[in-house]
């Protein structure tokens, strides 16, 4: 059948594989697709009694389960508009969200329900439990709605943007917006029905809903869900368990594999140290350890996704010579969210890989010397604009109608896209070269004392703002505080000789806390930095 809605979808999958499992939470039972339609029409019917209308908005805010798909399905199915909101936003978020988007239902996890105030719930017509789809609350009153078929054009799906540099907007995608994701998704690498995903990202988060829920729905593959954080703790029975072919994470998880299981080895003894910076030695070691590491994620896996931030140098290296099934994507929530993606067997070291089969990318306000510009793209993907904020998403659209991703990056001769940063974030350096905060503090990110940091600018010199990992430089230096001052100048030459002369750090500061970070744990960085005027295009190179 042609598939044009996330209904059109839905009815594809539950009579292609009414009888194959769907989902389960780990260590739970299966849900077949043919039992999770009879959930997800029946959840729809809830909702339509409870007085909502084709175009009447549901707010999804929930832990990950298979009810997180029933609620998601029964919403657009029905013509409703679906938010789903992350979990780690806060209380006064929370509201402000509900509220914005006009929300006149919640689909709740117990955990998250008393993150909403009483004054959000009482008007809001219903609230349904996601653990067993029951009522929590109800308005009395209230008549039943009228259900639409939803059309291509129509918004499937309201989702608010973390807030990184400013506060959160709602991203407006389409049906067709979404369809055209997950048939480009299928295109860059094939989901087989025997393929089994392990999901530990948040599924309010696009990367996750679109590439760990819609993609394998539509291939008729099946997901298992994680009921607690991904820690080292909960993974590595849960991988040894299910045994997943495929995987989706930001690098922050794969990074603290590396620094704490593979490279955390050899920098604590000075003969060890000085043979890792051997490179046929390290390769042999890379080899050996990405052997046990397959072996950890259960043997069957071919494909670990990363996404949603810069992966550092050293642990993609390590990735590289350890053969290990790794692929790099990129996008935002405003592009559905996949841009640019390299698979297994066909990644390009550092590059994001080639755009997906049915986008358009030019740079824009591009650097004749260095070939870099502004990412700017036209894709079936691209959001509909930001929800009642008509100024925003002018501020994104050039006046041709393409998308302004706001990052900064470049080609290769074969169309490899490679990210440098972000237009905001950028610095001038004192001869006029363009200096990237974000690839220097990947450099500092993967030194297996720091946690994380954030480079800026200080009367003309680059200053790091480093957050330690003090329980590890405790065992390093035995007195964290009175070692401070060697472990900044530490710091500062382990940069030093691995970046550009342009991009030498003058200095390191200690942050004495946690960076402050969105819910999607990248740091807030307008808390620390001041924000720079954003480039206006005036020259553009087409890929």
């Amino acid at each position: 059948m042609a598939i044009y809605t996330l209904r059109d979808l839905y009815l594809h999958s539950v009579n292609a594989y009414s009888s194959r499992c769907m989902s389960s939470m780990y260590g739970g039972e299966c849900v077949t697709f043919a039992e999770f339609a009879r959930k997800v029409e029946a959840e729809a019917e809830m909702l339509r009694m409870a007085g909502l209308s084709s175009g009447d908005k549901v707010a999804l805010l929930s832990n990950n389960m298979p009810n997180w798909a029933v609620s998601y399905f029964a919403a657009v199915i029905s013509g409703l508009v679906i938010v789903p909101i992350l979990p780690d936003f806060s209380t006064p978020e929370l509201d402000m969200i509900i509220r914005h988007c006009g929300a006149k239902a919640l689909c709740c996890s117990d955990k998250l329900y008393t993150k909403v105030s009483k004054e959000t719930i009482e008007g809001l017509n219903v609230v349904l439990r996601t653990k067993n789809c029951g009522v929590i609350y109800m308005k009395e009153g209230v008549q039943p709605g009228v259900f639409t078929e939803p059309k291509a054009d129509d918004v499937a799906a309201i989702i608010y943007t973390s807030g990184t540099t400013s506060k959160p907007k709602g991203v407006m995608l389409t049906h067709a917006n979404l369809v055209a994701q997950v048939e480009m998704d299928y295109d860059l690498f094939t989901i087989y029905q025997s393929d089994v995903f392990l999901s530990i990202l948040p599924l309010s988060h696009t990367y996750e809903c679109s590439l760990g829920m819609l993609l394998p729905f539509y291939s008729g593959a099946s997901v298992v869900y994680l009921d607690k954080l991904p820690t080292a703790s909960t993974l590595m029975p849960a991988m040894r368990s299910v045994r997943p072919t495929i995987m989706l994470s930001v690098p922050l998880i794969i990074e603290k594999i590396y620094k704490s299981q593979v490279r955390g080895r050899f920098v604590k003894n000075a003969v060890l140290k000085k043979m890792y910076g051997w490179a046929w030695f390290r390769k042999m070691v890379h080899r050996e350890a990405g052997r046990k590491l397959r072996k950890i994620f259960g043997g069957r896996l071919r494909f670990f996704g990363i996404g949603g931030a810069k992966l550092d140098f050293d642990t993609e290296r390590f990735l590289v010579e350890a053969k290990f099934p790794y692929g790099v994507g990129y996008g935002l929530t405003e592009t559905a969210p996949l841009i640019a993606g390299g698979i297994p067997g066909k990644i390009r070291f550092r590059s994001t890989g080639p755009v997906l089969s049915r986008v358009k990318a030019r740079l824009d306000n591009m650097n004749k010397d260095t070939g870099e510009g502004e990412i700017v793209v036209q894709s079936p993907s691209t959001m509909k604009g930001y929800y009642e904020d008509p100024g925003a998403t002018a501020d994104v659209f050039t006046p041709d109608g393409w998308f302004r991703t706001k990052d900064i990056g470049r080609f290769d001769e074969e169309g490899n896209l490679y990210i440098l940063g972000r237009i905001g974030n950028m610095i001038v350096g004192p001869s006029g070269e363009n200096i990237y905060p974000e690839e220097i503090e990947s450099v500092i990110n993967s030194h297996f004392l720091v946690t994380d940091s954030i480079v800026k600018e200080n009367d003309g010199k680059l200053v790091a703002q480093v957050y330690f990992n003090e329980e590890e430089a405790q065992r390093r230096y035995n007195d964290f505080k009175e070692s401070l001052h060697a472990l900044k100048a530490e710091i500062k030459a382990y940069v030093n000789s691995k970046v550009s002369k342009s991009a030498q750090i003058a200095d390191v500061e200690a942050q004495d806390k946690a960076f402050e970070k969105t819910p999607t744990q990248k740091i807030k960085r307008f808390k620390y930095v001041d924000p720079r005027p954003l480039k206006k295009p005036d020259e553009a190179a087409t890929r």
